[in-house]
């Protein structure tokens, strides 16, 4: 730490502030994580709605709450939807407050750890429903009802789609975590 200055008979000590390419640098980093966190939200969502809403009128023909896998899609896209969200707010909140919602210890280690367990609530709901998908076209249900089918594979595509870049946010946590263990602070901004 430099000592302090004096000038024209005013003492004047050495502000803590960041160089301006340190900032720029953190405020990019902060928004790619949101754009990450916004688009995990959007492919969650929509992985959602297009399961929730893939029901044909009849008796005969499938419903997707009548599947467990259908059902396990539908549900993490949902709840992927819903934590996104959340943390795009966190993440809004920290880049026009400059503090995050949680404590800094807490809220590294809380984005890093859910970002984690969602990715794979994410993954293995898309990896169950692609086996129940594959298994109804090969008992020809899809010829029965076409629509159905396209419908949840659409539905299956966002949620794998959601979990890139639940993905991608989680190793930018990951990032934040390693600064956090080796600097004391989520980012290794110098003066």
């Amino acid at each position: 730490m430099r000592s302090p200055q004096v000038r024209n008979g005013v003492v004047e000590t050495p502000s803590p502030s960041h160089s301006s390419v340190s900032v720029h640098k953190l405020r990019r980093f902060n928004i790619l994580i949101v754009v990450f966190r916004f688009a995990s939200f959007c492919f969650s969502l929509a992985s959602a709605i297009f399961m929730f809403t893939n029901s044909r009128r009849g008796s005969d023909l499938p419903q997707w709450h009548h599947f467990d896998a259908f059902r396990f899609v539908a549900v993490a896209g949902a709840i992927v939807a819903l934590y996104s969200l959340f943390e795009v707010g966190a993440s809004v909140w920290e880049i026009s407050r400059g503090a995050t919602v949680f404590p800094e210890v807490v809220q590294v280690w809380f984005d890093f750890g859910h970002d984690q367990v969602f990715a794979y609530l994410l993954l293995s709901a898309g990896s169950a429903g692609t086996s129940m998908a594959r298994t109804l076209k090969e008992v020809d249900t899809c010829t029965v009802s076409n629509a159905f089918c396209v419908q949840s594979d659409i539905s299956i595509a966002f949620g794998l789609a959601g979990f890139m870049f639940l993905g991608f946010s989680s190793l930018l946590s990951g990032f934040r975590v390693v600064s956090f263990i080796i600097n004391g602070s989520r980012f290794n901004v110098q003066n």
